[in-house]
């Protein structure tokens, strides 16, 4: 009987509290196991990285994915955080000097070859000859991936083809599934030959896993609170896997890492460091309000609709944590302002469209003010009032810069991308969207900032 054991983290977005016990923990294990004369394999699931962390922002990921090299992990998939939160160049070098491999069968160039980085499949063999087929893909963003440059194709056609080409050269397969819950459900339900699926996305807790025909799904939470932990047994003999189980271990409950605390704080104040370069001098304070128009909202609306080439612009005003304060403006203050991996995306609508979203802000917005928001990349407080710039409805009439316009008008707004995924405004999924990449908020504040203001 040949043990394998399956070690897997999954949706960590830079926190990173406890990561020195989670790298000494696999670190030990390891040895423990390979010491044992038993196969031991560590993965990682992806959003592993999150911009919204200064020492990930700082080196756009490429220290992170140290770390896990660090702690010896064999392979990964990518996340939407790895995969649209950077620029095709910044996505490719992340992965360049990696001693990992990074396994990924739905990401393609533009000319449907594949990524150097990245390879559809890996098949490792035991020490005894068993042979373990790893496939994995990410959640296909089309509207992202496509302006950056890559064509991303559906995931679980993907998997079901490459499941099938590997399955008569391998004894075990298993999935990196950065995909959700609910997708690995249709996974384990289509693909029969499919033994584990390590899941993530969806930060679903399957803390003894989850049975769907003959494979077993794992979920491990998010941001480090967990590590998955599952075990193989396999009889050579009858060509099968007698057992297979999983289970989590929660990061807080390990043993102490002496200096943990000072290698946190380290990441931390490096990445603040890395950020402390000018990017241009405001010669004026721009003060916030959450609940109200304010210097600094009309500053960004600006540079926003100046970045878009738009004639109007709405967003919330939650998205700003600090004020743009008067005199040398850095990196870190930026990033500390607008944390979010939140794009700007720029939309064609027309007057009667226009009309009916600015009435709906109206509308909504003593709800939406005090609303608490978590996901769709806002990383505040609160949304915040939903502030609207030359664009207005009065006496039931559309208003663009102080001018009149009918109902068949076309018009260029610019807003956030939250808001066309379907929670706020689900009108404008249809609608004709740009999302304009690979720019975050802060860089676009920081472009107009410097040719506003100057050095």
């Amino acid at each position: 009987m040949t043990t394998i054991h399956i070690y897997h983290t999954n949706d960590i977005h830079s926190h990173l509290k406890t990561w020195a016990r989670t790298r000494e923990y696999l670190q030990t294990q390891r040895r423990i196991h390979e010491q044992q004369g038993e196969a031991c394999f560590i993965f990682d699931l992806g959003d592993f990285i999150d911009r919204a962390d200064l020492y990930t922002e700082a080196t756009l990921g490429r220290e992170n994915v140290h770390l896990l090299d660090e702690a010896g992990y064999d392979a990964v998939t990518i996340g939407n955080n790895e995969g649209i939160t950077l620029s095709k160049e910044a996505l490719a070098a992340l992965y360049e000097q990696t001693e990992f491999d990074v396994i990924l069968s739905n990401l393609k160039e533009q000319d449907d070859t594949q990524p150097v980085w990245a390879s559809p499949y890996k098949i490792y063999t035991t020490h005894d000859r068993i042979k373990i087929g790893v496939i994995g893909a990410t959640a296909p963003f089309y509207d992202y991936y496509g302006p950056l440059g890559w064509k991303v194709t559906d995931p679980i056609k993907n998997l079901q083809k490459t499941a099938k080409e590997i399955g008569e050269r391998t004894d075990i397969v298993i999935c990196l599934s950065h995909l959700g819950l609910n997708s690995d459900e249709i996974l384990a339900s289509t693909i029969p030959n499919i033994d584990l699926i390590i899941g993530s996305h969806t930060h679903h807790v399957l803390k003894h896993g989850k049975k769907v025909e003959q494979a077993l799904l794992t979920g491990g939470g998010k941001f480090g609170q967990y590590i998955g932990y599952s075990v193989i047994k396999y009889s050579a003999e009858n060509h099968k896997i007698e057992k297979i189980e999983t289970e989590l271990i929660e990061t807080s409950q390990l043993p102490h890492v002496e200096g943990e605390t000072r290698e946190f704080e380290a990441l931390h104040n490096w990445g603040k460091e890395q950020l402390s370069v000018e990017v241009f001098h405001a010669s004026r304070y721009c003060n916030l309000e959450w609940q109200h128009d304010s210097h600094l909202a009309r500053f960004f609306a600006e540079a926003l609709m100046d970045y878009a080439k738009a004639d109007c612009a709405f967003f919330s005003a939650g998205i700003f944590l600090t004020p743009l304060k008067k005199g040398p403006v850095t990196a870190y203050d930026l990033h500390q302002m607008l944390p979010h991996p939140i794009n700007a995306c720029k939309i064609e609508m027309t007057g009667t469209q226009l009309k009916a979203c600015l009435q709906k802000i109206d509308e909504q917005n003593a709800e939406w003010s005090q609303m608490e928001l978590k996901g769709l990349g806002f990383r505040g407080r609160i949304l915040g009032k939903m502030l609207k710039y030359h664009c207005e409805v009065k006496k039931d009439e559309l208003y663009v810069n102080g001018m009149k316009k009918q109902d068949d008008a076309r018009i260029q707004v610019v807003t956030l991308d939250m808001f066309t995924f379907g929670w706020f405004f689900p009108e404008l999924k249809d609608m004709k969207k740009t999302y304009l990449l690979p720019h975050f908020l802060r860089d676009i504040l920081a472009i107009y900032g410097y040719k506003y203001f100057g050095k």
